[in-house]
């Protein structure tokens, strides 16, 4: 079939006594430089030894351990618990400074507050600069929400002004005065009425001037369990669940049962080779071509059946592609070196036929706009079309093998092509700035992933390679074991959120890897020619299609219960094996 020559191609602290506060206040004439690196606090904390160190791998700092617990309970609302933890372990969560400088932003003592942050000892100016820049806009702020224009000009004059930084932040606040409805697109209002919820943030935003050792960030402990549990999850070679929570109570580990490994139905109304299928991108169909001359298109049903929606006869030559548009309406299906026809896909109507006299199409493909469709020509050239037929543009460029696909990015902004037997162009037709993506070896064919940020690229010698092309086109990843001599087999991306890589083989089976780490996960026996093509369900990560020379399609789904299989064998036994649909269910597929 279609064969390809090898040589082709988160709070409030409890408070302390005014007059303890004014003592300290007077009392604190120490400053202790903290370097940007916030590598100490403004009060030494106890050295530590062994004795310093909690977890079994004695990597933990006890110090830190227990601060970044107390800040978890006062950010959950826990007041007293915070401040018995503190009490009990005699680990302060802040220093006295840094206790009078928070105390003083949360009451709007701004002058204190630019004293007190000038104690905690910031060494780097600009870092300083900044912190006194945002207190100081508060205090502008909410001068003019209580009508007190001129002392508002007076802070932003003598105060703000005088730092020197960010001067188009210091004209936006100037307008303030002229117009003061302009707070509001400056992110401030209603400042009487919530200037506690207000300070709040501003002690947040405080946060990234000053070091963690002397402010821990707000939700330090939620960010350390969440990125665990990531970590957890994308060591999972095996994860593929719809349930997106994990349990904090045990390690995360998936098995293959989260694969589709299992032969949930065999489809088999085409009557030869079928070369290439694509779910639509909502997953509610499922459309096929083959050497018959023909398309299907497949219904997916909520329990996950299929069965035939509408059989596409017109074509005068084998079918070798089919697309579907953005919104899943109409299907492209380009015969072999013949013509490009336009299908609707809720009544099978022909709406259209694109062709180039003397010229076969070689494939096919929309815009993300639906509105523009694309196609390969047998003189090695892309045409673009309207959906009326009329031809809008053609690339040349120096396409040098058969291959002829085809992608573009979700924004319509990068267009993706065949460049040279072993290069792939990626241009931008905004800059006009070309990438190139340049194999070893010949590329068969490539398929982009859902992010638009990495292409997956069949090779000839039995590779395939995942690039990343967000930025400048890096090679990422390398997959192996599948078999390719002869014919174009293709690749895709799939599972929960594209964790798997999936290939057909002249093997007869189908590949599956884990996208990240690279390992071969599982294979799947089942078919009894070489698979040419994979689709991985968009909507459904346990739903997996495959193309055979065999001349079905197998869908595989999770295992099901081996009395359920066994009474599916049987129903298969009493039937022959067939449906008056053309569906073959569960025959001679994998069932271990």
């Amino acid at each position: 079939m279609g064969g390809l020559d090898d040589d082709e191609p988160p709070a409030k602290r409890l408070k302390s006594s005014s007059a303890e506060l004014r003592s300290l206040s007077n009392s604190i004439s120490l400053v202790v430089p903290i370097g940007c690196s916030g590598d100490t606090m403004a009060r030494p904390l106890p050295s530590q030894g062994k004795e310093d160190m909690v977890g079994s791998k004695g990597v933990i700092k006890r110090v830190e351990f227990v601060r970044i617990i107390t800040k978890a309970l006062y950010s959950l609302g826990y007041e007293r618990s915070g401040a018995i933890l503190e009490e009990e372990s005699s680990i302060p969560l802040y220093s006295p400074v840094v206790n009078l400088f928070r105390k003083h932003v949360l009451d709007g003592n701004w002058d204190e507050s630019l004293s007190a942050l000038h104690k905690i000892g910031l060494v780097d100016e600009n870092l300083l600069n900044s912190a006194a820049f945002l207190i100081l806009e508060q205090k502008f702020f909410e001068l003019l929400e209580m009508d007190r224009s001129v002392d508002a000009l007076s802070t932003l004059r003598s105060e703000i002004t005088p730092l020197g930084i960010n001067e188009k932040r210091v004209r936006e606040l100037a307008s303030c005065l002229i117009s003061p409805s302009r707070c509001v697109l400056l992110g401030f209002s209603n400042l009487g009425i919530d200037a506690s919820n207000s300070r709040h943030k501003l002690l947040e935003a405080l946060q990234r001037f000053l070091p963690p050792t002397v402010m821990i960030p707000e939700r330090r402990l939620e960010n350390l369990v969440e990125q665990a549990l990531y970590l957890q999850k994308e060591s999972c070679v095996f994860h593929n669940s719809l349930d997106s929570s994990l349990s904090l109570y045990s390690d995360h580990q998936c098995g293959k049962d989260q694969l589709p490994s299992f032969t949930t139905q065999v489809l088999g109304e085409h009557h030869d080779e079928v070369w290439f299928l694509q779910f639509s991108n909502l997953g509610k169909y499922l459309a096929s071509s083959s050497n018959d001359k023909s398309a299907i298109i497949w219904e997916v049903h909520e329990d996950g059946g299929l069965s035939l929606k509408h059989k596409l006869v017109g074509h005068q030559k084998a079918v070798s592609m089919v697309a579907w548009s953005p919104d899943d309406s109409q299907l492209l299906t380009c015969g072999t070196e013949e013509v490009v026809r336009r299908w609707d896909a809720q009544s099978g109507q022909c709406l259209h036929i694109y062709e180039k006299t003397g010229l076969g199409l070689t494939s096919c493909g929309w815009f993300p706009d639906g509105k523009q469709l694309f196609s390969g020509v047998a003189d090695r050239s892309i045409c673009i079309w309207d959906l009326d037929g009329k031809e809008m543009d053609s690339w040349k460029g120096q396409r040098t093998n058969i291959t002829s696909d085809v992608a573009i990015t979700e924004d319509g902004s990068q267009i993706i092509r065949m460049y040279r037997d072993n290069v792939i162009v990626l241009f931008n037709k905004e800059t006009e700035m070309k990438k190139l993506i340049e194999e070893e070896q010949t590329i068969t064919s490539f398929t982009l992933s859902q992010d638009n940020n990495h292409l997956l690229v069949d090779l000839l010698n039995q590779e395939i390679h995942l690039w990343s092309i967000k930025d400048d086109p890096k090679l990422v990843n390398r997959y192996k074991g599948h078999k390719r001599s002869r014919y174009v087999i293709r690749s895709c991306f799939g599972g929960i959120e594209q964790a798997f890589i999936a290939s057909g083989s002249e093997d007869s089976q189908v590949y599956i890897w884990h996208r990240k780490s690279g390992n071969l996960v599982e294979t799947l026996p089942g078919h009894s020619g070489a698979v040419n093509c994979i689709s991985w369900n968009p909507s459904n990560p346990h739903m997996l299609a495959s193309a055979s020379d065999d001349h079905t399609i197998r869908i595989w789904g999770l295992p099901i219960k081996k009395k359920a299989a066994a009474a599916a064998a049987a129903d298969l036994k009493l039937n022959n094996g067939t449906c008056s649909n053309g569906v073959i269910h569960l025959c001679n597929g994998n069932s271990k």
